[in-house]
């Protein structure tokens, strides 16, 4: 007879996940340990992780968790729109976390329905986790977290991890053939403009591109490493990309659902030109990092890719911007105009 954690993992290889390992909630312990030891390494991060701390010690949020049920879910499969690529970061480009019109998200909703129907009380917070979810895969046999502090599967950096607690004591670990990093592999902290990778398995959150330019960078204009941001404008896949562990992983095959349809809004020029009613409509709902009033952001993000990526075809835009009726649009708009000299 099946127990129920056999159960549990057949459903979900079933639905199409690609791994499915299960914990007792005590093997979160060590990512408390490694949570402090990242704080004393990089004390500059306190500020950043102090909203991390429901996920160090989960049990203070949900005193009755038993187990951590973790899986991972591959993005590498999907086609990625030439109009976004190397500018919008793929995990945001293919996340599935809320959008209810993938199967990635119907996936979710059908395994939890099944924990339920098991006899499971179980929990989820289906953007941010209730668990430190790297920790518990790899402790969960999942897969292994590299030096770019990412989590690997034979599919690569490129999945989602998604987890939940039960109130049930159970424990089945995967198994994974992941290689470690390559002896001396230094390709991710090489790669990083803004040397958030300063030290492997440790990083500056406050200093890194996908923060500066999602939910961070708030004062982007007077941000000194704003000129290191490349082609970036929303996330970043710098240390992924350049990892010798993800080559070959990428397959893009698939087309991700209303993507194509959106990506060609989502050039530079027409997130600049986008108004507010397409940018709620179309936009935010798909990038949550960002609220429904925060269009300004991805504009003060664009500015600054034109301010590094200049064409002459950008001068009438960056110049137009300087008018803007939002004060921080028009703030980095005339900062440009003045480091590029344009009149």
């Amino acid at each position: 007879m099946e127990t129920i954690e056999q159960m549990i993992q057949k459903k979900a290889y079933e639905l199409g996940y690609e791994k499915c390992g299960i914990i007792p909630i005590s093997l979160m312990e060590g990512y408390a340990e490694r949570f402090q030891e990242r704080l004393q390494k990089v004390p500059e991060s306190r500020a950043f992780y102090q909203g991390q701390q429901r996920l160090v010690n989960p049990l203070e949020v949900y005193p009755w968790a038993k187990s951590v049920v973790v899986l991972t879910v591959p993005y590498g499969k999907y086609k990625i729109p030439e109009e976004v690529k190397g500018r919008i970061a793929k995990a945001y480009l293919f996340d599935v976390r809320i959008d209810r019109s993938t199967k990635e998200y119907q996936n979710n909703r059908a395994l939890e329905k099944y924990m339920q129907k098991l006899g499971l009380k179980v929990e989820t917070n289906e953007k941010f986790g209730v668990v430190g979810m790297r920790w518990a895969a790899m402790e969960a046999g999942v897969g292994i977290i590299r030096r770019n502090n990412f989590l690997y599967t034979e599919s690569g950096s490129w999945v989602h991890l998604e987890a939940w607690i039960t109130d049930r004591e159970m424990e089945l670990k995967e198994t994974n053939n992941v290689p470690q990093c390559p002896k001396g592999c230094n390709r991710c902290m090489a790669a990083c403009p803004t040397k958030s990778l300063s030290d492997p398995y440790t990083m500056l959150p406050t200093a890194c591109i996908s923060f500066l330019t999602t939910f961070g960078g708030r004062n982007l204009p007077q941000e000194p490493l704003r000129k290191s941001f490349g082609e970036c404008i929303y996330g970043c896949d710098i240390c992924q990309d350049a990892c010798p562990m993800n080559r070959g992983k990428w397959k893009g095959k698939e087309e991700f659902p209303n993507l194509s349809g959106l990506a060609p809004e989502l050039t530079p020029e027409n997130i600049l030109n986008m108004t507010e009613d397409f940018y709620v409509e179309k936009v935010q709902s798909k990038f949550f990092y960002l609220s429904p009033e925060e269009l300004w952001k991805w504009k003060v993000d664009v500015l600054n890719y034109m301010r590094n990526n200049y064409v002459e075809s950008y001068k009438p835009l960056i110049i137009k911007a300087c008018n803007n009726k939002n004060e921080k649009i028009r703030e980095m708009a005339k900062l440009i105009c003045n480091e590029l000299c344009l009149k």
